[in-house]
């Protein structure tokens, strides 16, 4: 099954006070860090929502600033018009990232953390129709809209939504800012 990685990027980091996503931790990006443990479990690999030196870009649909949908809606997309049959999206602002399990069909999502998700392409038509149709754009509506199934996972993830986050993740990583 041809798969195509999506690395959501499209938020403003107001929360963190700077670019997270170009944050260094352990002397590489933390983009980077997701696309590399990204890169071996799909056959090709974007960026929605922002410019990345190095990754394919594409913004988000239908609009800028739409949350995680539009990534996800704009991923779905591509992968439509690219022949990949499902889409792995992972957060740029969530480590560590999970390995994705082939054994399970159609949409899931990791328990513990909604942006670590499998989706079939085709259901690209309906998130558009439900992007416009209704005024509900957070993920975890869309997850119960589309039927997404939430799988276990036994990592701890962690969202580096804040510079305290972020520090605290490090310390308990012992890894060098």
């Amino acid at each position: 099954m041809s798969t195509l990685g999506a690395i959501i990027a499209g938020g403003k980091s107001t929360r963190f006070g700077g670019d997270k996503g170009a944050t260094l931790l352990d002397g590489k990006a933390l983009i980077d860090h997701v696309a590399d443990a990204l890169r071996p479990q799909c056959d090709a690999l974007i960026i929605c929502g922002r410019e990345w030196p190095g990754i394919e870009t594409h913004a988000d649909l239908p609009a800028p600033d739409m949350g995680p949908l539009g990534g996800l809606n704009a991923a779905l997309h591509v992968a439509q018009q690219c022949g990949y049959e499902k889409v792995i999206t992972a957060g740029c602002d969530v480590l560590p990232v999970p390995n994705f399990d082939a054994k399970h069909d159609g949409a899931y999502v990791m328990a513990g953390h909604y942006l670590f998700g499998v989706w079939p392409s085709s259901l690209s038509t309906k998130l558009d129709h439900h992007l416009v149709s209704q005024s509900n754009h957070s993920m975890r509506y869309w997850i119960e809209v589309s039927g997404a199934q939430e799988v276990e996972s036994d990592l701890g993830f962690h969202n580096l939504n804040s510079r305290a986050d972020f520090d605290q993740y490090a310390q308990t990583q012992k890894v060098t800012l």
